[in-house]
C-alpha cells in the first residue's frame, strides 16, 4: 500500500500540488505495525482534487474530504485546513483551507500523528513526533486542556492510542484530562461506546481499563462497573457485565444476546435447559466469566438431545392426525409437554416413542 501511496502523492506532484501521507499510518510505519488506513494532505483544494482525479467522491463538504480509488485502494485526502472555534466540545464552528502544512498539523490531537511522508518517502517530524514515539509517550500537540476542551472524545483517542501502543500518558495529558474529564459528559453514548470498544477489544485491555480507573473516567463515562468486570473475552460479555443497555445505544439484536447472557450469567450450574433457552453463544460468553472451560460447554451443547423446538421428531400436523382432530391450541401444549420431557431425558426423541407417550397420556381427551 505505501507504494501505491507514494505514486499518489508523486501524481498529485505532477500537477503542482503539495501533498503528504500523514497522521497514523506513517506512525504504524516508524513502529512496524502493520496499517490498512492512509491518509493524505495536501494544499490542493476538493475542486482541484476533483479534476486530478475524475472519480473522486466527496464524502464531507464542510471538512473538505474527498474519498479517491487509486489502483483499487481507498485513500482519503483532506486539503490543509484551518478549524476557528469549536462548538458542543465537538466540531469545529468552520473551517478554512491554507496553504501551510505545519499550520495544517498543528490542529491534530497527539503529536505522534503528525508524522508526514513526502514523494521521496522521507518522514518529516515538525512537532517532535519521534521523540514521543522513542519515548512511547501520548502527548498532545500544543496545549493539552485547549485540546480537549476543543474536542472531548480526544480524551478516549488518548487512552484508546496509549492501550494500543502501550505507551504511557504524558503528565500534562493526565493533569489535563483530571481538568476537563466532566465534558465527556457532553458527547455522544454512540461515540463514547465506539472508542470503548476500541479499548476494549484491544490486545492491551487491561491497561486501558487501568487508565480509565486510574483517571476516573469510569464515572463520568456512566460505566460505575468497570472495576469489577472478569472478562474481556467477548465485546457483548463485556457490555453485559457493564449493565448499561438503558444508557449506551445498542441494536435489538445486540440487546437481545446480552440480556441472554446476563441470564446466563446468573446460573449457577449448567444445564441442558439454560443451552436450550438462550442457545450456545450466550452461554459460553457466561462461561468465560464463571470460569467454566468453554469445552464443557460445547460438549454439553452437542450432547443435548435437541437444540430447538424444530428438532422435535414429530410435526405438529402429525400429532393433529394421531389424535385424529384438527389443529388448534392443544397442539402447542402437547408440544411443550414433549420439549420438556426430552430435554429432561425422560423422553427419547424418536417418533415412534413420542408417539407411544402422547397415547399413554390420552391427549386426545
Amino acid at each position: 500500500m505505501l507504494k501505491e501511496a507514494l505514486e499518489l502523492v508523486r501524481y498529485m506532484d505532477s500537477y503542482g500540488y503539495d501533498a503528504y501521507i500523514v497522521g497514523g499510518f506513517v506512525r504504524d510505519y516508524l513502529l512496524h505495525i502493520e496499517s490498512s488506513d492512509i491518509d493524505i494532505c495536501t494544499n490542493a483544494t476538493p475542486k482541484d482534487i476533483r479534476e486530478v482525479f475524475q472519480d473522486a467522491c466527496m464524502p464531507n463538504d464542510d471538512y473538505g474530504s474527498v474519498t479517491v480509488y487509486y489502483k483499487g485502494i481507498r485513500f482519503e485526502i483532506t486539503t490543509f485546513r484551518k478549524e476557528l472555534s469549536y462548538i458542543d466540545n465537538r466540531r469545529p464552528s468552520k473551517i478554512i483551507y491554507i496553504n501551510n502544512l505545519k499550520e495544517d498539523l498543528s490542529r491534530r490531537d497527539f503529536t505522534i500523528n503528525t508524522f508526514c511522508m513526502d514523494k521521496n518517502g522521507t518522514v518529516i517530524d515538525l512537532f517532535e513526533a519521534k521523540r514521543d514515539l522513542e519515548q512511547k509517550r501520548i502527548e498532545t500537540v500544543g496545549d493539552a486542556i485547549e485540546k480537549f476542551s476543543e474536542d472531548s472524545l480526544r480524551i478516549l483517542r488518548a487512552i484508546r492510542f496509549a492501550t494500543k501502543l502501550n505507551f504511557h500518558l504524558s503528565d500534562a495529558v493526565k493533569r489535563a484530562i483530571e481538568e476537563t474529564k466532566s465534558l465527556l459528559k457532553k458527547l455522544s453514548y454512540q461515540r463514547k461506546k465506539e472508542e470503548l470498544e476500541k479499548i476494549f477489544t484491544s490486545p492491551n485491555v487491561k491497561y486501558g481499563v487501568s487508565l480509565l480507573l486510574e483517571l476516573g473516567l469510569d464515572s463520568e463515562l456512566e460505566i460505575p462497573k468497570l472495576k469489577t468486570v472478569e472478562s474481556f473475552e467477548d465485546i457483548l460479555g463485556v457490555w453485559a457485565q457493564l449493565d448499561v443497555c438503558d444508557i449506551y445505544p445498542f441494536s435489538n439484536n445486540e440487546k437481545s444476546l446480552i440480556e441472554a447472557i446476563q441470564q446466563c450469567m446468573e446460573k449457577n450450574n449448567l444445564d441442558y435447559r439454560t443451552l436450550y433457552q438462550y442457545d450456545l453463544y450466550p452461554n459460553l460468553v457466561a462461561a468465560t466469566m464463571k470460569k467454566i472451560p468453554k469445552e464443557k460447554v460445547v460438549e454439553a451443547y452437542e450432547e443435548m438431545p435437541i437444540h430447538s423446538k424444530k428438532e422435535i421428531a414429530i410435526s405438529s400436523l402429525e400429532i393433529a392426525e394421531l389424535l385424529h382432530r384438527k389443529p388448534g391450541p392443544f397442539i402447542k401444549e402437547i408440544r411443550q409437554d414433549i420439549e420438556q420431557k426430552i430435554l429432561t431425558m425422560k423422553l427419547k426423541n424418536e417418533k415412534s416413542a413420542i408417539t407411544e407417550y402422547i397415547i399413554s397420556k390420552r391427549f386426545d381427551n
